[in-house]
């Protein structure tokens, strides 16, 4: 079995010729190791590996592992929010990849103000309409670009999705390049505490997919450390 720093080259190593046949530089592009489930020992080990930002699942799970690792990497936020879970992370977390509503928005935006911090976020779509998934729909990323334009402390840095688990990965490509065209039309749109900087998407199965497309931030669990061993108790 590979060993984690193993699993972090070959990942490092597709971006970089994905990257190098595109002429992208491949630094441009953050892997984000997906930590949900992972013990510290295995995190730390990731981190002595190379790997600088994490990304958690759930709130809780942030919670339970912030000291250990605040000072030694970037926590991201990579699963679904609910407003009432918003305050336990808003001065914790480097973005919230997660925000797809108005109403959430609102909360981060309130709580960001009384905690003296700015916000910075991501706009989760969900580009193929998958009823099991979270996300706001293509037709509305505008709409709600613009509402979060009008917060003072938030800060959207770009747009995120998760693609189906289709049968055969290569059916992902289309989600993600309407994603890119999306992100490169807003990338052209002037407004208030807008920019798009960061195209989240691409997960263990599909980041080659992904990064083909555009995606200069990947979002990487299995493939590191290998299947999640998920406690019964």
């Amino acid at each position: 079995m590979s060993s984690i720093r193993e699993n972090i080259e070959v990942v490092r190593n597709d971006i970089k010729d994905i990257c190098r046949k595109q002429g992208r530089d491949p630094d441009k592009v953050t892997l984000i190791a997906v930590t949900k489930t992972i013990d510290e020992e295995r995190i730390r080990e990731a981190i002595c590996s190379g790997i600088t930002d994490i990304g958690e699942n759930k709130v809780q799970e942030i919670m339970d592992k912030y000291e250990a690792l605040k000072d030694v990497s970037n926590i991201h936020l990579i699963g679904h929010l609910q407003s009432n879970k918003v305050k336990y992370i808003i001065d914790k977390v480097k973005l919230i990849h997660s925000v797809d509503s108005m109403k959430l928005m609102d909360e981060i935006n309130r709580r960001a103000i009384k905690a003296g911090v700015i916000a910075n976020i991501l706009i989760q779509v969900n580009v193929a309409c998958e009823d099991t998934k979270f996300g706001i729909e293509m037709e509305t990323v505008d709409s709600h670009i613009e509402y979060a334009s009008k917060l003072e402390n938030i800060r959207v840095q770009g747009l995120m999705t998760i693609a189906p688990n289709y049968e055969y990965v290569e059916q992902t490509r289309p989600i993600f390049r309407a994603l890119r065209k999306k992100f490169d039309e807003l990338s052209n749109n002037q407004y208030s505490n807008v920019e798009m900087k960061y195209l989240s998407m691409g997960m263990t199965n599909d980041y080659k997919i992904a990064l083909e497309e555009g995606s200069n931030m990947i979002r990487v669990g299995t493939g590191i450390f290998g299947k999640r061993v998920y406690n019964k108790n």
